[in-house]
């Protein structure tokens, strides 16, 4: 995985063509670059962040950032009413109580991005 800017992108190998081939992630707009070498595929991955960045400075866009804070889960009805449920008692949101449990499932000092 690669970070460059604030943007993370997933890498994989064509290995019928010998390129690596990189995808930004978390982001609406679609950003795709390659190399044939890890220098390269760098490379080509800050290019590719930095026109992006330069075309909607260009044209007065906004910049798509990765993991704004907010996503859908679908879950079974009666999971969605435990939950509910046992935000209610302890007198949280059911936004708030479920960032406090998912927190707790994931430490911070384990993740590595």
């Amino acid at each position: 995985m690669l970070e460059y800017k604030g943007y993370h992108a997933k890498v994989s190998f064509d290995e019928e063509d010998a390129l690596f081939i990189g995808e930004v992630f978390g982001i609406n707009d679609s950003l795709n670059f390659h190399g044939r070498s890890v220098d390269e595929l760098k490379a080509s991955f800050h290019d590719c962040i930095d026109n992006y960045l330069d075309a909607c400075a260009k044209y007065n866009k906004v910049p798509d950032k990765e993991f704004k804070g907010s996503f859908n889960i679908r879950i079974p009805s009666d999971l969605h009413r435990r939950l509910a449920l046992e935000a209610a008692k302890r007198d949280l949101s059911l936004n708030q109580f479920i960032k406090n449990t998912l927190s707790q499932a994931i430490p911070q000092s384990t993740v590595q991005i």
